[in-house]
């Protein structure tokens, strides 16, 4: 673009005065073989306000479900929570038939990495730990959060790995700074994780969102600080380590081709945030 030329995020700014700084810094950096993100990766200021609209339900969702969730309960009830809620507010929830997915949240207790499949005869015990991923589609535009929730006097080693995930994503939370890399975020963690004995899942990660449901760029939480992609100023994406008490393999329900298992049946937990990366700093969107 030309120097005088309206910026193409539509800002109303010229590009001189938007994001031509931000694009000149980004070639220095590519320059030296570090990797950038494409400009579609950049979220404009119209579509931040449109994807922060989805965000605010998202986190509405889960305080729903936090006011409600319970011992004895079944997961299915917490499907039918989230259905209900993100409707009658004007939203569609995301992962309700995503590539076959037959639920509106992804619930998965105790052992359980991800995915999990809301099911009447799966029911919270007293002692369970249970992530709620919530998702949420709100006039084209995505957000999405998840939150561990404990069921009643839960053992103590639940407790302190559902303490440490909630550390390791704050930590990886402080470690994203614009025209930082995501490897920071990813060093941070686990780091954490790996001196409180714990493992973090590699094949599973976070991802870009906002427009789509998963954009690039795949988030690592295994890879080396300073490596991977530039955090760029209007990038969006998911911070949400999964960290196990054992191995951090795992296999997937040959049944529903859904459900993540910890491949030794030790707990896992994950807490999910989504951040916009902004010229001063992070904001987190959901939590």
């Amino acid at each position: 673009m030309e120097r005088n030329d309206l910026c193409w995020c539509g800002s109303g700014k010229k590009y001189k005065k938007c994001h031509m700084p931000i694009e000149e810094k980004m070639m220095v950096h590519a320059e030296k073989g570090e990797i950038v993100p494409s400009r579609k990766l950049l979220k404009t200021p119209a579509q931040i306000e449109k994807i922060k609209t989805s965000a605010a339900l998202n986190t509405a969702v889960l305080d729903e479900v936090a006011k409600h969730i319970r011992i004895g309960m079944s997961t299915e009830e917490i499907d039918q929570i989230v259905y209900r809620f993100t409707t009658e507010h004007g939203g569609i929830p995301a992962p309700l038939n995503y590539q076959g997915f037959p639920k509106s949240v992804c619930t998965s207790v105790n052992n359980e990495i991800c995915h999990g499949i809301p099911d009447k005869n799966v029911i919270l015990r007293e002692g369970d730990i249970v992530n709620v991923d919530v998702s949420t589609i709100v006039d084209g535009y995505f957000s999405d959060a998840s939150r561990m929730f404990k069921m009643g006097n839960i053992p103590e080693n639940a407790e302190r790995l559902v303490r440490v995930t909630e550390e390791c994503v704050k930590l990886g939370l402080a470690a994203a700074k614009p025209w930082g890399h995501l490897g920071d975020i990813a060093d941070a963690i686990n780091t954490h994780a790996r001196a409180n004995g714990y493992s973090v899942v590699e094949e599973i990660g976070g991802h870009g969102i906002g427009l789509a449901f998963h954009e690039d760029p795949f988030v690592s939480y295994v890879t080396p600080k300073g490596s991977e992609m530039l955090l760029v100023p209007g990038m969006m994406f998911t911070i949400e380590p999964m960290i196990n008490e054992g191995s951090p393999e795992f296999y997937v329900d040959e049944d529903n081709d859904w459900t993540v298992y910890t491949i030794d049946g030790g707990l896992s937990a994950q807490i999910e945030y989504m951040v916009l990366v902004k010229e001063d700093g992070v904001e987190v969107l959901t939590k």
